[in-house]
């Protein structure tokens, strides 16, 4: 074995891993634009150890885009896929976008986990073992949306007698990368009412997900890197866009380091592992 720098420290490694765990997240849905529209879905999000990888093949790593917003009246865009290419191939589907309110109405779009609907509508469906439906909405004396679905959970339908848009599905903690974040949350669903509701937030309050838009309170969009769907809007507020995906690559740390990496990701030892975090696209070779 040879003497090898890796963070500043001189070390023995050993050899090439033949296995690695990974997380792989693709982008978030955008919300959907008009009046009572649906929150975004969440990117599918894959996590598995075991991931067999051969010496001197090259992996490539894609990192999906979030969602892009449409124009007024449209269903919001649906997120890109991740995915890990090297023996074997990896690939989680982008989140479905959210229904468009207003003057239509429109279910949310399928993906990893589905976009929310807009009034009167069901949500999108997600894909098997990568994420949940969106949520219903519903039209009383306004347009009230359904969330986006979640890797973690369906999105909030809204019923007759709801008084708030429905609220985003929820994530998946992971700590692959050295400390616990959530992952893949649902966008929350908007309201149009004359009365002072709440605007909803996608999942938990600190998930991620993008706030749906309330009355003259803009949506908000899905965090970088999380996967996670962007807020439905409402009224003169467009929605916002999904959050773009994420893939994390580790294996313990007494293994050598990559022989070569593309795209920029950042490379860290935590604990005992050697952890690679691709937001964008490249390439890793053991």
């Amino acid at each position: 074995m040879s003497n090898r720098y890796f963070g500043g420290n001189l070390t023995n490694y050993g050899e090439a891993p033949t296995t690695v765990e990974y997380l792989v997240v693709a982008g978030g849905g955008a919300g959907g634009a008009g009046n009572g529209s649906g929150g975004g879905g969440a990117g599918g999000l894959l996590s598995a150890t075991g991931y067999v990888v051969t010496v001197g093949s090259v992996i490539t790593v894609t990192v999906g885009a979030g969602g892009a917003v449409g124009a007024s009246g449209a269903a919001g865009g649906n997120g890109g896929t991740s995915s890990i290419v090297g023996g074997t191939t990896i690939s989680a589907t982008g989140g479905g976008g959210g229904g468009a309110g207003g003057g239509i109405t429109e279910a949310g779009q399928n993906g990893g986990s589905g976009g929310g609907g807009s009034r009167n509508s069901g949500g999108g469906t997600g894909v098997s073992g990568q994420g949940f439906a969106g949520g219903t909405g519903y039209v009383g004396g306004g347009y009230y949306a359904g969330g986006g679905g979640g890797a973690g959970g369906v999105g909030g339908d809204v019923y007759n007698g709801s008084a708030n848009g429905g609220r985003g599905g929820t994530g998946i903690v992971s700590g692959i990368d050295g400390s616990r974040k959530i992952y893949a949350a649902g966008g929350g669903g908007s309201i149009t009412d004359p009365t002072t509701y709440t605007t909803q937030i996608g999942g938990f309050a600190t998930t991620g997900g993008g706030n749906g838009a309330y009355n003259l309170t803009p949506a908000t969009s899905g965090v970088t890197n999380t996967g996670s769907g962007g807020g439905g809007g409402a009224a003169s507020f467009v929605a916002n866009a999904g959050g773009s995906g994420i893939v994390i690559i580790r294996y313990l740390a007494s293994f050598a380091p990559a022989r070569l990496t593309t795209g920029s990701p950042l490379t860290y030892k935590t604990g005992f592992y050697r952890v690679y975090v691709f937001n964008a696209s490249g390439t890793i070779t053991f």
